[in-house]
């Protein structure tokens, strides 16, 4: 039986030659530039939210209240951000569909 990694890195971290995780220098169309940039809006979201809910659990108690009001800031622009990827994949799947406006 094969004996499991030892890998020291979570799962998310970027990986040397990966294409998604490379910066390219090729045109991107201004669609997939602006899902892109919501992904990373994401990202750095989720790990200030991350940062936020630590701190609350372990942070000193004048820190704890201010975190609460962090993390209830951080919930809404994560919830706006997840709408506009949510937005951002149907036009990326259904490019001819008819928009509402």
């Amino acid at each position: 039986m094969a004996e499991p990694s030892r890998r020291n890195d979570r799962p998310g971290d970027p990986t040397p030659g990966d294409p998604q995780t490379e910066d390219t220098t090729e045109a991107l169309d201004p669609q997939e530039a602006v899902y892109r940039a919501l992904h990373s809006e994401r990202d750095a979201l989720e790990r200030a939210l991350t940062l936020a809910q630590q701190t609350q659990r372990f942070g000193e108690a004048d820190d704890v209240e201010a975190a609460r009001h962090n993390e209830v800031a951080l919930l809404k622009d994560l919830d706006r951000v997840m709408t506009l990827i949510r937005a951002a994949e149907i036009r990326r799947s259904q490019p001819l569909a008819r928009r509402w406006q």
